[in-house]
């Protein structure tokens, strides 16, 4: 099975080696084993990623709506936070799928790189593994890699050791050494190539919650991973693997700095050095053009008309003697009525303003005035 699925991948890997050992040795380096063999495969790993260019921009537009979208994701499990019955287990899935369409993300568009670079690893891997199988004859050839092509292979070196050295089963001391190293360095790069990305290009929000906790999962984990496995991968293994690192570390750099992700810690960065740069060459920073409302009188509040009903009409006061008579509107002002005509009906003994020289009558009801007597009319003129 895996001869039927590796297979095509295998041919196509032994291609590009050899045409890049083609145009090395047409650039100088020499024929049969060599230094060339091992440029051979860095030239493998640049043809590549090139070919995977347009994923990797994928892969960060990916990575940057995961980002964005942390907020709200952990708004939705917080919703749904201690609710084990079905209903909410269907509505949560159902609304962070809708999250994930909102965005145009999913959470493995940002491994589709290292996924599709798995074929071609195990590819490399077969290729190199099957070397001594094909230089000896027990093996047939793998596109242009005969048997001589494999003897030429198996015998360039690195630091003293043969591309198909293994850590595990190497009898020299030069061949463990240059596995050591290139382990160590393996494990290096692919930490700092995940600390970079962690660290330096992702806003405060998505350092908190499960993406955060699958961050520190991958930037601890891979390189253990690499640790303990790259025992048992040969010397071209390790070099391809630690060369895609670099290029990887590299992209990830020119990427931070060029297009940072918004609010991260080299978005911030970026924008102060690119405030220093105005500076020095004397471009003043545009500020924000903030157009105000127009400030008129300020309206008074109106008064709201409260039903009182139609207005009551006034007692009518009758003159002193005479009986008076206070009608209403209408049948609904009656007892108002009545209670205004009891209030307007008392007696008044005569006229409410004072007549000079005249005295009210007795059966008035008013006040009695006093017979002026002798002085009196000084009295008065006094006050």
């Amino acid at each position: 099975m895996f001869d039927t699925i590796l297979g095509p991948i295998e041919w196509a890997v032994a291609w590009i080696m050899y045409a890049c050992h083609w145009v090395l040795t047409h650039l100088g380096f020499s024929e049969g084993p060599s230094f060339a063999w091992v440029l051979s495969i860095v030239g493998l790993v640049i043809v590549i990623r090139i070919i995977l260019i347009p994923l990797f921009f994928r892969q960060i537009r990916a990575s940057r709506g995961m980002q964005m979208m942390q907020p709200e994701l952990q708004a939705i499990q917080k919703k749904y936070k201690g609710k084990s019955d079905p209903a909410s287990r269907e509505a949560l899935s159902r609304e962070t799928m809708a999250l994930y369409r909102k965005h145009g993300t999913n959470p493995f568009a940002s491994c589709l790189p290292i996924l599709l670079q798995s074929p071609i690893f195990f590819a490399l891997f077969r290729v190199l593994n099957h070397l001594p199988q094909i230089a000896d004859g027990e093996k047939g050839a793998i596109g242009p890699i005969n048997s001589s092509v494999a003897h030429d292979i198996e015998t360039s070196q690195i630091f003293g050791a043969q591309l198909s050295d293994v850590f595990k089963s190497a009898e020299g001391t030069n061949a463990k050494v240059a596995a050591a190293i290139l382990i160590i360095a393996m494990c290096a790069t692919t930490f700092f190539t995940q600390r970079q990305l962690t660290m330096k290009n992702m806003p405060k929000a998505a350092l908190q919650g499960p993406m955060a906790q699958t961050q520190k999962l991958m930037l601890w984990g891979y390189p253990v991973i690499f640790a303990i496995s790259g025992i048992n991968f040969p010397i071209g293994v390790l070099v391809y693997w630690t060369t895609t690192n670099l290029w990887s570390m590299g992209q990830q750099f020119y990427t931070i700095k060029r297009m940072p992700a918004p609010g991260s810690e080299a978005e911030r960065i970026y924008k102060e050095k690119k405030a220093a740069r105005d500076r020095a060459k004397g471009i003043i920073p545009e500020e924000p053009l903030i157009i105000e409302a127009p400030r008129g009188q300020r309206q008074q509040p109106k008064r709201k008309d409260r039903n009182k009903g139609p207005a009551k009409p006034a007692a009518v006061v009758a003159p002193s003697g005479a009986s008076t008579d206070v009608s209403s509107a209408t049948a609904d002002e009656a007892p108002a009525a009545d209670a205004a005509q009891g209030a307007a009906a008392k007696p008044s003994g005569a006229s409410n303003t004072k007549q000079a020289g005249k005295p009210s009558g007795a059966g008035g009801g008013g006040q009695k005035q006093r017979p002026a007597g002798p002085g009196s009319g000084k009295k008065r003129k006094k006050r």
